[in-house]
């Protein structure tokens, strides 16, 4: 795959909004920093902060692994909103793809995408949502760059 993002450590800034339900779209900032083990264990930590709003930075860490020429994997996440949450994963030709769901959550079942399109090797699009059962509670798009220091 000719992905950069996930596959190859790196920084990357992302910029773009978010969307509460009922709510008019946030101008969103961040910063994702990725990092590979030796053995094929991947860490990646996001920072989402509301520059022109009073909503609180959401912080992302995940870990998961994906074995050499694998096109699917697992992760874990702390998400400083839902709590502790695992995943699965997909790399596909143009994408990666992303969803997520809370542990022990049986009461509101909040779960979570992500969709990850490759512009070309250093800029992705991201579009992103958080569940609520079968309703959208919140959405994100942005773009992101990556970092070259």
């Amino acid at each position: 795959m000719a992905h950069t993002f996930l596959m190859q450590a790196g920084r990357w800034s992302l910029q773009g909004n978010w969307i509460e339900r009922n709510q008019m779209p946030t101008i969103v900032k961040g910063g994702i920093l990725v990092a590979w083990s030796r053995d094929d264990w991947y860490t990646m930590v996001t920072k989402l902060v509301f520059p022109e709003s009073e909503l609180e930075e959401i912080a992302f860490q995940y870990r998961g692994r994906l074995d050499p020429g694998e096109q699917q994997y697992t992760f874990v996440l702390h998400h400083s909103l839902l709590g502790k949450v695992e995943g699965e994963g997909w790399i596909a030709p143009d994408s990666v793809i992303q969803r997520y769901w809370v542990l022990g959550d049986e009461r509101y079942r909040r779960s979570g995408f992500e969709t990850l399109y490759r512009i070309h090797d250093n800029k992705y699009f991201l579009s992103s949502g958080i569940m609520s059962g079968h309703y959208l509670t919140s959405i994100m798009e942005a773009t992101l760059e990556r970092q070259f220091e």
